[in-house]
């Protein structure tokens, strides 16, 4: 009887803790079951995932109910088994492949294969003569026909992440790395499968001692055909968007949406453009420059762009001083170099004239006036002057006469004057940007889309790529006249999507959220109503929100590290066999427990204790470095 009222008093006041709990205690308690069974990967695959593709029973949250799902046509607990045995020379002598290709729950198929394996890689294997690296045969995995895994000789660059796993790298690497090396093989086994056949879904892997177990289903059709609709997309994935489009043609409520006025207000229309450097190359000769009429002795080159033009004449001392002219016609001003009389000789007097006016003389005395000299005539005596006198910018002007003044008589009335006239006739350049983007670039209803420089994608789908092109260098011309430019860009490729407002739906009234959170602090909420008949009232109430607890800083972990033998494969060779010290190290991330000790595997030793650890500069570092050497291995044919 005492026992009995006992029992029945626990019972009551069970009852009356449970009635006690608040809301927010029996939402705790819910979620931290809720976050037993979903707070990480490893509890997921194991109260979920797993038994939903195996076939198993699923509790629910409470575990006060379970239930069978059918999420998969087919399912196996062992879709594939792998099992190996190491050889005294280190090489995996023996691998032995178990497969349930009908998915029944028994091995249908079973396998070993024909040689040994001296090195593993994520999609193949390495066999070389044993102990050695030696004589090595590459092989990819592959599956035939009936679903059952081969293996298929390639080059090596075929294959992807190889390492060495016999004694010519170390000794005891099989046994001493028995979980990953089954991993590595076994996950390669399994992406060939899942390749040829995307409807194999793997839910579990299980490694238990030399072998590794596989749980698998066909996750995505209960179609014979593994080339269904779902999986379709992964070879053609611009298909999704015909395919789409023709389903919304047919659906009731898509239509619906796209003819409101939400679906017809605005619509945006793509436009292309282009912002590209012109260039324009000119050449010219010596007679597209300069040309010379009038009184001529000769003409004489010298140099490919210089000419000397003697002008000059007799003369009578009885006569009025004979004047011989040439006029220079500048038809290309900007290509005049210079214009200069060098020279003067005469018997008796000569007078350099530009555009009328004296500028030069040979003779007895000065003669630098318009009128006639004083002095001899006819004496006989010779006379030079070299005045070098430079008449280039009246030149320029556009054309400018030269005359030779002379007056002598006698067996000596003769004289002369050189001028030369040097010109540019080199290839001259002109460019200028033809922007046909300017008008969309201004428009606020305009952004851009995508942008293509000189080749280079610098804009996709509205977000910038982070590329920039390198400055180009190009040629332009022909054979005779052949110019090269560098720049910053010659042309850029633009698309811009603009909206057009296309219809008449007002914009959403926000100003009711804008008073909320305006007028509101955090302990009032206030809030602005608006009613029927257009008045509006304003209100305020107490508000708070309900503790939420103390949660640390971060998730402690912790950083410890593992010997690891360099036993990466390349085409030259095993990586360590390159190195001086063939051993590094694994780094490994290890989430701290409750008592905040650090659970360090086989082998590891503790870089950094728990705590909020943040490697992120060093991770940057890294990957920085990687990215840089891959730029610097990069063979392409332009210069950079």
């Amino acid at each position: 009887m005492k026992r009995a009222c006992l029992l029945a008093l626990l019972v009551a006041c069970s009852a009356v803790a449970a009635h006690a709990q608040t809301v927010e205690d029996r939402a705790r308690s819910a979620a931290a079951a809720a976050q037993a069974k979903t707070g990480s990967s490893d509890a997921l695959r194991e109260y979920y995932v797993t038994p939903g593709m195996a076939g198993q029973p699923i509790a629910t949250v409470d575990n006060s109910k379970t239930f069978t799902p059918t999420i998969n046509c087919q399912k196996t607990a062992s879709l594939l088994e792998v099992l190996v045995q190491p050889a005294s020379t280190g090489d995996i002598g023996t691998v032995r492949i178990s497969q349930d290709t009908d998915f029944d729950g028994s091995f249908d198929r079973s396998s070993t294969l024909p040689v040994p394996v001296s090195g593993i890689c994520a999609n193949g294997i390495v066999s070389c003569q044993p102990g050695t690296w030696n004589q090595c045969h590459f092989f990819k995995w592959d599956v035939d026909a009936a679903r059952a895994l081969k293996l298929a000789e390639v080059e090596m660059p075929e294959l992807a992440g190889c390492y060495c796993v016999n004694n010519s790298c170390g000794t005891n690497l099989v046994f001493g790395n028995l979980g990953e090396v089954l991993k590595d093989m076994g996950g390669g086994m399994v992406g060939a499968l899942t390749t040829v056949d995307p409807r194999i879904g793997v839910a579990q892997a299980q490694v238990n001692g030399p072998v590794i177990d596989y749980v698998g289903a066909q996750a995505t059709a209960c179609a014979a055909d593994p080339t269904i609709g779902q999986t379709a997309y992964r070879a053609n994935p611009a298909a999704i968007q015909g395919d789409a489009a023709s389903i919304a043609a047919g659906n009731s409520i898509f239509q619906t949406l796209k003819g409101s006025q939400a679906g017809v207000g605005k619509a945006e229309q793509v436009r292309s453009c282009t912002i590209e450097r012109e260039v324009t190359l000119t050449s010219a000769t010596y007679d597209d420059i300069v040309t010379a009429t009038g009184s001529l002795l000769g003409v004489a080159s010298c140099g490919p762009d210089c000419r000397q033009y003697r002008i000059g004449g007799t003369g009578n001392c009885s006569d009025p001083p004979a004047t011989y002219a040439l006029r220079f016609i500048a038809n290309k001003p900007d290509r005049i170099v210079s214009a200069r009389i060098l020279e003067l000789q005469t018997a008796d007097w000569l007078q350099a004239r530009v555009a009328g006016t004296p500028v030069a003389y040979a003779a007895k005395r000065p003669w630098l006036t318009n009128s006639l000299p004083s002095g001899d005539c006819g004496v006989g005596d010779n006379y030079s002057a070299y005045p070098n006198y430079d008449f280039t910018d009246a030149l320029r002007q556009g054309g400018v006469t030269v005359d030779a003044r002379i007056r002598a008589t006698g067996s000596h009335k003769t004289g002369y004057m050189i001028v030369e006239v040097r010109v540019d006739t080199s290839c001259a350049t002109s460019e200028r940007l033809v922007d046909l983007c300017a008008g969309y670039a201004t428009d606020a209803t305009c952004r851009l889309d995508d942008e293509d420089v000189d080749g280079v994608e610098t804009f996709r789908n509205g977000v910038g790529t982070g590329l920039r092109p390198l400055s180009q260098t190009r040629l332009f011309g022909t054979d005779s006249c052949t110019v090269q430019l560098t720049r910053d860009f010659f042309r850029r490729s633009r698309s811009y999507k603009c909206v057009l407002d296309t219809g008449s739906m007002p914009e959403p009234d926000l100003s009711r959220g804008a008073y909320i959170i305006d007028h509101s602090t955090e302990t009032l909420l206030a809030d602005r109503i608006r009613k029927a008949d257009g008045s509006v009232t304003q209100t305020s109430a107490p508000f708070a929100l309900p503790d939420r607890g103390s949660v640390p800083a971060c998730e402690a972990i912790c950083k410890t590290r593992a010997p690891k033998a360099n036993t990466a494969a390349a085409p030259a060779g095993v990586t360590g066999s390159q190195q001086n010290v063939p051993t590094g190290w694994d780094s490994f991330y290890h989430v701290c427990d409750a008592a905040n000790v650090c659970p360090t595997g086989l082998g590891e030793e503790v870089v950094s204790a728990c705590g909020c650890l943040d490697d992120f500069p060093e991770a940057a570092v890294m990957m920085q470095s990687v990215r840089l050497a891959g730029a610097d291995m990069t063979c392409t044919n332009v210069v950079r």
